[in-house]
């Protein structure tokens, strides 16, 4: 398999990982409470994460790649609400705000840009749905790094999986992202 293909394959289970990660501490969280209540309850978490990760840029050198250390921070909200019938309902939006690196090789300036938005919805069975776009912006020609995915799952009551959808692409591009 090629670089891009390692790398596709290592960075959607790396997201696919963080995500269930999310969202099962948040159902965990939220179910704890959702007997105690009668009504409707909607909980918003909203914060800012400091960032701090090595990414391996292949466009970078011509097709010959090289890693880039990007910092910032990355904005996190998280809005769920449990319905007055134990449902959990959650919107999550990821965005990075002033990511940046250097080449670790040519010194080349990035920026880290996107943004990761889904929901997830439960109660005996549940569905969730994503979409991420996450770009490694390189100065001069030929090294934009450029990671898009859509995933949606749905689970029945009896635990099956109904519905799965998993669009995953890695790209190199000269020009910024559409």
């Amino acid at each position: 398999m090629d670089r891009i293909g390692n790398l596709t394959s290592s960075a959607k289970l790396v997201l696919w990982r963080i995500i269930s990660l999310i969202a099962m501490l948040v159902l965990i969280g939220v179910l704890g409470v959702a007997p105690a209540l009668a009504q409707a309850t909607t909980v918003t978490d909203n914060f800012i994460e400091p960032i701090d990760l090595f990414v391996f840029v292949p466009c970078a050198r011509g097709g010959a790649g090289e890693f880039v250390e990007l910092t910032g921070t990355l904005h996190i909200l998280f809005v769920t609400t449990i319905d007055d019938n134990g449902g959990v309902h959650t919107k999550f939006h990821f965005q990075p705000q002033g990511i940046s690196g250097t080449g670790f090789i040519t010194g080349d300036k990035y920026q880290g840009t996107g943004v990761t938005q889904g929901s997830f919805n439960g109660k005996v069975g549940f569905e969730t749905t994503f979409v991420n776009n996450f770009k490694i912006i390189g100065q001069g020609p030929g090294n934009n790094f450029l990671i898009h995915e859509n995933f949606h799952v749905t689970v029945d009551k009896n635990g099956e999986v109904t519905a799965s959808v998993d669009n995953f692409s890695v790209k190199c591009k000269s020009a910024s992202y559409p």
